[in-house]
C-alpha cells in the first residue's frame, strides 16, 4: 500500500473516532471499544490479510482521538483469544476488571489489538468491559463488550479504507415504567 493510502487510512480513523466521541459526548475516563479488521481495510475478507503496518496507523488516528478527548482506548482481540480486550492497566483497575494473562499477535489477537498493546504504557488484557461506546470496523462485532443499551451513532466516515464503520453510544437503561421519570442527558 501506498504511502498516501497509509496516511489516509491513518486521517479517516482519527475522523471517525473524533465524529464518534464529539456525538456520544465520552467523559474523560471512559471507555471506547474498537474492534478492526485490518483485512476488510485492506480490501481483504476478515481474517485473511493482517497487516501490522495497517494496524499501526489505524490505532495511531484512533487512539489520537482517544487521549485529546481523555478517554481510555479498549482494542478488541480477535476470535482466537475469545474477543479479549487490550487496554491500559489503570483503566482495568479503576473498572474492576480481572487481568488475565496473554499478549496478542498478529495471527492470535489480531494485528490492531497488537498495535494496542504495543502503544499502551502498561497494557493489561481482561476478558469483558462494558464499554461507553464504540467503533466496529470491518464488522468484528463489539456488541458484546459495550453497556447493556447501545444506540446507533451515524457519522459522516462511514469507511475505513475499505472496511465498514459502524458505531454506537450507550446510555442507562429507563427502568419503571409509564410513571416513571427521566433525566433528559441521558
Amino acid at each position: 500500500m501506498a504511502v498516501n493510502e497509509m496516511t489516509q487510512i491513518g486521517d479517516e480513523a482519527y475522523r471517525a473516532a473524533k465524529e464518534l466521541l464529539e456525538e456520544a459526548g465520552l467523559k474523560p475516563g471512559e471507555l471506547f471499544v474498537v474492534g478492526c479488521s485490518t483485512s476488510e481495510v485492506g480490501g481483504a475478507s476478515i481474517g485473511t490479510f493482517s497487516s501490522p503496518e495497517l494496524a499501526e496507523v489505524v490505532f495511531g488516528g484512533i487512539y489520537q482521538a482517544t487521549e485529546e478527548a481523555g478517554v481510555y482506548l479498549v482494542a478488541q482481540c480477535c476470535e482466537h483469544l475469545n474477543r479479549a480486550l487490550i487496554l491500559e492497566r489503570e483503566a482495568a483497575e479503576r473498572y474492576g476488571y480481572e487481568v488475565v494473562n496473554v499478549v496478542p499477535q498478529p495471527k492470535a489477537g489480531g494485528s490492531f489489538a497488537t498495535a494496542a498493546y504495543k502503544a499502551f504504557e502498561s497494557p493489561a488484557a481482561v476478558e469483558h468491559v462494558k464499554a461507553h461506546a464504540g467503533m466496529d470496523i470491518g464488522d468484528t462485532l463489539i456488541g458484546m463488550h459495550l453497556r447493556d443499551v447501545a444506540v446507533p451513532v451515524r457519522i459522516r466516515t462511514t469507511q475505513i479504507g475499505d472496511a465498514h464503520v459502524v458505531c454506537a453510544r450507550t446510555r442507562a437503561k429507563y427502568i419503571g415504567g409509564s410513571r416513571a421519570i427521566y433525566e433528559e442527558q441521558d
